[in-house]
């Protein structure tokens, strides 16, 4: 089986570069990706599941009908199935990172023979989170260099709106 289209999946609260630098790289491979943004229960997002989508489809614009931005809720083989594809791209940035995504990773090819490609970001993008974006945020620091204008701007909100 052949695919021109793959998953990125993902929490994305918020998106930053590293994971636009992923998308931007996996268009060099594929055709489309699908954008898939959890909404995982077990965890507890600063963006709603609708805001998150926002976000990434602002992101993406400028890859017009290439990409493609939605939620999703329950196993990503279930949702890999809506778009008939076996493939799913992961970035990690770090060891441990890679331990966790391997786990993942294993489990959906025992699901449904589900592959996963690693891609890393770029080197100057490697250190980004949406962990450490948020907490820099959270502190009114400037995370420029780390998100698009449109998300500082919603992360502004969000925290000025809850420390005014």
């Amino acid at each position: 089986m052949t695919t021109k289209l793959c998953i990125y999946p993902g929490t994305f609260d918020p998106v930053h570069l590293g994971h636009l630098d992923i998308v931007k790289r996996a268009l060099n491979i594929f055709e489309t990706v699908v954008v898939a943004i959890a909404e995982n229960p077990k965890k507890e997002p600063l963006f709603t599941i609708q805001e998150r989508v926002q976000m990434f489809k602002r992101s993406v614009e400028e890859y017009k009908d290439r990409v493609i931005v939605e939620s999703f809720c329950g196993l990503l083989v279930d949702f890999a199935k809506k778009y008939d594809t076996k493939i799913i791209i992961r970035g990690v940035r770090l060891f441990t990172d890679f331990e966790y995504e391997l786990q993942i990773a294993m489990t959906n090819y025992k699901l449904d023979e589900v592959e996963t490609f690693f891609m890393m970001p770029s080197q100057e993008l490697i250190h980004i989170s949406s962990t450490i974006v948020k907490d820099i945020a959270y502190h009114h620091g400037d995370v420029s260099q780390m998100v698009t204008p449109y998300v500082a701007k919603k992360l502004r909100e969000k925290f000025y709106e809850e420390n005014v």
